[in-house]
């Protein structure tokens, strides 16, 4: 009878961790590949890439935060319809986000964020994501 529980649990438990798994994507795009998220030529083509996808296909994971002389932002692993990414999403504000903000993403890290909403800029020396909103986290 003991042994049966221990499986019961183990089941359980490894259920719940395939479930908060962030799904696997293959990324097949050389530019993507070859340069870092926060560069120019890689968020050109991610610019790129998302107007030519279904926009809600797309699934976003907490990566990491960073902040940079000042400037803070929040990556996210982007994928779906094709694309696997990453976003280097500028924050220049926290709106129902304050807690990611007090804990620098800690505890947040690998969680999908449903419907997330940026503002793309977009000139000849910068390109930018900046954070609007999103519906829900789901831990």
């Amino acid at each position: 009878m003991k042994h049966k529980y221990f499986y019961i649990i183990l089941f359980l438990v490894l259920l719940i961790q395939i479930s908060c798994d962030r799904p696997k994507c293959a990324n097949n795009n050389p530019v993507f590949e070859e340069n870092t998220p926060d560069s120019k030529i890689y968020k050109d083509e991610l610019v790129n890439q998302l107007s030519l996808i279904d926009k809600t296909e797309l699934t976003y994971w907490l990566q990491d935060y960073e902040n940079i002389n000042g400037n803070e932002y929040l990556y996210f692993y982007i994928q779906g319809d094709g694309l696997c990414a990453s976003l280097h999403l500028k924050m220049e504000h926290w709106i129902k986000l304050e807690n990611v903000r007090d804990n620098k993403g800690s505890g947040r890290f690998n969680a999908e964020f449903t419907n997330l909403k940026f503002d793309v800029r977009k000139d000849s020396t910068l390109t930018e994501f900046v954070y609007n909103t999103y519906d829900r986290i789901i831990d």
